[in-house]
């Protein structure tokens, strides 16, 4: 913490304002390092789903490395939900909808999009949401 008197005791404002400033920005520096954007993870689930979930996990951590936290629901929901049946599909979709609404951004993986990344990414886009596509690589494209 700044003080407003020098080693020797005497008043020093001069080096108390430039020392407040400092620790002024690194608290700022340490804030924006600390926050991470909450981006949903949008990748296919259906057909290959053991292949998919290792790549929904794949991007997931990849967020995590681009210091982002991940929202992706097909890892999540699908531990106690049943896809093939059309109510919890249904109620899953909604579920979803609603983990998208509280993200910052929407990141599409891969050059498949299933029938429910398309209504994710429709819906992102009435909601102006930022979105960014990548590869099955983990390169965006731009």
């Amino acid at each position: 913490m700044a003080n407003k008197y020098n080693d020797e005791g005497y008043y020093s404002p001069t080096e108390y304002e430039a020392f407040t400033r400092i620790e002024k920005a690194e608290k700022a520096a340490a804030k924006a390092a600390a926050f991470r954007p909450i981006v949903y993870i949008c990748s296919p689930y259906s057909g290959d789903t053991e292949r998919n979930i290792e790549n929904a996990k794949r991007y997931s951590r990849f967020a995590v490395d681009c210091h982002s936290l991940p929202i992706t629901p097909h890892i999540y929901f699908t531990q106690f939900m049943n896809d093939n049946i059309p109510e919890e599909r249904e109620t899953a979709i909604f579920m979803n909808i609603i983990l998208l609404s509280k993200c910052a951004e929407l990141w599409v993986f891969g050059d498949t999009v299933s029938s429910g990344m398309k209504a994710e990414i429709e819906r992102a886009k009435r909601k102006h949401m930022k979105i960014r596509y990548f590869t099955e690589e983990l390169e965006e494209i731009t």
